[in-house]
């Protein structure tokens, strides 16, 4: 039997191509990438008050898939815009708070700390994401990795975003942190760039912890999944739920790098406490602890209740 296909539409940022493609994964679809590019005016336009029209686009692209993924802001007006046009021929999903009437989807699935409710609304414990653990450890040798008896640390960066700047003097000090509580401890350091770090701060990882440690330069999935695996403890620079709760998949002791914000971060605060509640992560601070919790897989269990609906219309 053939699967359904799938339309994913995002703004082609690594943390939203994790989510649309983990529930496409779990769905059992056969899926597409469609980046979303607007009209230069349009980038600037909220959703609401966006025309649901082909006029905002930069790429027209031909959907042929029964399931319409989005996710992010630019992808919410596409995707209502399909299921204008094709109504029930078409299911539509929207990962995120879209900021406009949710009856224009199918489903809406966002984290608990985003704080939407609604009878078409699915709501997470952090956001879901593309990982398995089959996938890490099916590519846990990747990295070819000397570190003799020494336990191995992971430290994932993110990048700037509104909230956070990752100024030198900020990523320079929690890299001294690291330095002082792992290295100190003679543990073996991974360091994994996102598509989101910048060149300046790899290049200062790469000058900090070259010596005897592993940093990699490249954007890697297979290097990401590996580090994963060979990991006995894994920080994460506070900026990304999303590669939070992608490292929640785990089971393993997950710090969080903390650093000086430049708005309010309520909402990121509901998340850090959400998964400090669950176990699963605890503040980078001046101590090293071990701990153990049942790893959090949420796509799964989200991914039974869409298929829920999906047969009641018709779609598989």
């Amino acid at each position: 039997m053939l699967k359904p296909k799938a339309l994913l539409l995002t703004q082609g940022m690594h943390g939203m191509i994790s989510q649309v493609e983990g529930l496409a994964n779990a769905l059992g679809l056969n899926f597409k990438h469609e980046t979303i590019k607007l009209g230069k005016f349009w980038d600037f336009i909220p959703p609401k008050f966006t025309p649901i029209s082909e006029i905002i686009l930069q790429n027209k692209f031909i959907c042929d898939s029964q399931v319409v993924i989005s996710c992010g802001r630019k992808s919410v007006v596409p995707s209502i815009l399909l299921k204008k046009r094709f109504k029930k021929n078409i299911f539509n999903i929207h990962i995120q708070d879209p900021k406009v009437d949710l009856n224009n989807f199918d489903y809406v699935i966002c984290p608990e700390h985003d704080n939407l409710s609604g009878g078409n609304v699915i709501r997470t414990k952090g956001a879901i994401h593309y990982l398995t653990n089959d996938e890490i450890e099916k590519n846990i040798n990747y990295l070819e990795l000397n570190s003799g008896d020494r336990r191995i640390v992971t430290f994932i960066l993110g990048g700037p975003n509104k909230y956070y700047d990752f100024s030198e003097k900020q990523m320079t000090s929690m890299f001294a942190k690291i330095k002082n509580l792992f290295i100190s401890s003679k543990y073996k350091l991974i360091v994994i760039p996102s598509y989101r770090t910048p060149e300046k701060i790899l290049k200062l990882a790469f000058h900090y912890f070259n010596e005897d440690h592993l940093v990699v330069k490249e954007r890697d999935k297979k290097a990401y999944l590996s580090s994963l695996g060979l990991a006995d403890i894994i920080i994460v620079t506070c900026d990304s739920t999303s590669m939070i709760s992608e490292a929640g998949i785990t089971g393993k002791p997950v710090y969080v790098a903390h650093m000086k914000h430049k708005r309010s971060i309520h909402r990121f605060e509901e998340f850090y406490k959400l998964f400090k509640d669950l176990g699963i992560t605890r503040d980078l601070e001046n101590k090293i602890e071990s701990w153990n919790y049942k790893g959090l897989n949420e796509v799964e269990r989200v991914a039974l209740l869409v298929k829920e609906k999906m047969k009641k219309n018709g779609i598989i």
